[in-house]
């Protein structure tokens, strides 16, 4: 019987990640990813897959599995349950993590909160979680009964030996999967170039808290904010020095209190304050845990790096931690906060320069042992750029997995029998923008946007009366982004403008369409002419 995935995100890129698997004409979707904008992505807030031909299949959509609650796996997903409310399955800290997501987009959703290991029927489908280590608590591989055998899907991972929370990546399930034979396996490739395994999550302890410890005056950390296990060596760090702690950013206090209401975070009660009260004490008892390790521009951290922020006012003394890794695409964004925290004054401790931070994700040693016990019979990369998915399987190939593809959005995997073949471009699987509060395709109004941003605008204003064939207002010109001195240039558009207007209404052409297109065409051949520019022309003709 055959068995089809098809892959709506997250290979080619970081972020978006999401699968459909499809048994007996009914579809899981695996995980449910958002992608941060790229800069080219102008005035875009989020990027979502297309599951569009999802909803035209609606009543076989059965439900959404989630790996863990990262926002590239899960941050689309109050979006599509939007569209196709389905039950979701995850663990109570994945589930926990979606919910305020959820919430904030008022849909009322199906969570089921499953236990690790515990088979889960689901017709067609029976799936299990397997415990694996990442940088978020409860992180989780999925492994699907299919007719044609094992789907093992191992989510983000790394083979950390120590983790914060004990919860170490379970080789012996997946051990005892490999020997029962596992058909498909897809896995994390995000670090597939990077040879040796990924030091252990607890290695930063030490160096975090000489950091804090040391600190002359106030700290300020920033990291994820849902990596729970960092967040915790933060806080143990400001306890053993004796430091106040305030959190601060929404994401970040939801989650914290998400984690500790399921015992994922100890933060004694005692030890917190608001920061108003915290900001009364001396600076070498204040630490703040706060957002924008990535940069955002209205996260705490940047809005504190421009002089900008309501409570913080970050000077000579100050400590800034930034235990976090920059998201591909977010490099420039982050190095720009860290030039202006310099410049204020303050040592900024970031990866570079300090053992503040490790990977979530498996270096080339761990995936190859992940594919020595799972020896699976075929394998597909997934998580990465293309560059990535393409060591990833040189990696398998190396091992001798008999059947490696190298897949992209769009394309299905088909398991038909012994028969493995993959569909090239199977399905939609462009880019889906949130823009503003709308959600589609904003092609168009990202090439209007790029056109302002390099070129500028020039508004055109014009009032003319049909019945006394005369203009009676204007030209009148204004620039944006055109030139420094635009005067000299206007004031020669204007006048060509005027010649046009002036033809047309002597031979007795009052239409004012024709008259605004005669408008848009004059001005900009002069300006392209004075200036080699095409800025965008808006000509607004008034009958009057």
């Amino acid at each position: 019987m055959t068995v089809r995935v098809t892959f709506l995100g997250g290979l080619g890129e970081i972020g978006r990640n999401c699968a459909a698997l499809e048994v007996e004409g009914k579809i899981v979707l695996i995980d449910c990813g958002l992608m941060f904008p790229e800069e080219e992505m102008l005035g875009v807030d989020l990027v979502f897959p297309d599951w569009s031909w999802l909803v035209e299949r609606a009543a076989d959509v059965v439900g959404v599995v989630l790996t863990h609650g990262h926002e590239d796996h899960i941050g689309a997903l109050p979006y599509f349950l939007r569209d196709l409310n389905v039950p979701v399955y995850g663990t109570a800290m994945t589930l926990g993590l979606a919910a305020g997501r959820i919430e904030e987009l008022g849909v009322e959703a199906d969570l089921r909160t499953i236990e690790v290991g515990k088979p889960v029927s689901l017709d067609p489908f029976r799936f299990a979680l397997i415990n694996v280590a990442h940088s978020v608590p409860d992180a989780c591989a999925v492994a699907f009964d299919t007719p044609e055998g094992v789907v093992l899907h191992t989510g983000d991972f790394k083979l950390d030996p120590t983790p914060i929370d004990g919860r170490a990546t379970d080789l012996a399930t997946l051990a005892l999967l490999g020997r029962r034979g596992v058909r498909l396996l897809l896995s994390d490739s995000t670090n597939a170039e990077r040879p040796g395994f990924v030091p252990s999550e607890r290695t930063l302890s030490d160096s975090i808290k000489d950091i804090v410890s040391h600190a002359p005056g106030r700290v300020i950390a920033a990291c994820f904010s849902s990596h729970i296990h960092r967040i915790q060596q933060i806080v143990d760090s400001a306890v053993a020095s004796g430091r106040k702690l305030a959190i601060f950013g929404r994401s970040l206090q939801r989650n914290t209190s998400v984690a500790q209401s399921l015992g994922h975070l100890r933060v004694p009660a005692d030890q917190v304050l608001d920061i108003t009260e915290l900001l009364e004490l001396p600076p070498e008892r204040q630490l703040l845990l706060t957002t924008g390790s990535q940069g955002e521009p209205f996260a705490a951290l940047s809005l504190m790096a421009q002089g900008r922020h309501k409570f913080v006012e970050i000077g000579a003394g100050d400590t800034i931690l930034l235990s976090a890794t920059p998201i591909p695409g977010n490099e420039t964004a982050v190095s720009r906060v860290i030039n202006q925290l310099l410049r204020r004054g303050a040592r900024v401790v970031h990866g570079r320069n300090a053992e503040v931070h490790v990977s979530g994700h498996a270096n080339q040693d761990e995936l190859l042992t992940m594919l020595h016990i799972v020896k699976p019979t075929a394998f597909v990369p997934v998580h990465g750029e293309y560059r990535h998915l393409a060591a990833h399987a040189d990696l398998a190939r190396l091992v001798g997995v008999a059947n490696v593809e190298v897949c992209e959005d769009g394309d299905s995997l088909v398991i038909d029998g012994a028969e493995t073949r993959v569909e090239r471009r199977a399905r939609p699987a462009g880019y889906v923008y949130l823009d503003g509060e709308g959600v589609g395709e904003v092609q168009a109004v990202l090439r209007d946007r790029s056109h302002l941003a390099d070129e500028g605008v020039v508004v055109v204003t014009v009032a003319v009366s049909p019945n006394n064939r005369e203009i009676v207002y204007g030209p009148d010109l204004h620039s944006h982004g055109v030139m420094d001195d635009p005067e000299a240039v206007l004031e020669k558009a204007g006048q060509a403008v005027r010649q046009s207007l002036e033809e047309r209404l002597n031979n007795g052409e009052a239409d004012l369409s024709v008259l605004q297109q005669a408008t848009r065409q004059t001005a900009a051949r002069i300006i392209k002419a004075e200036t080699s520019r095409r800025p965008v022309i808006v000509p607004v003709v008034l009958e009057l």
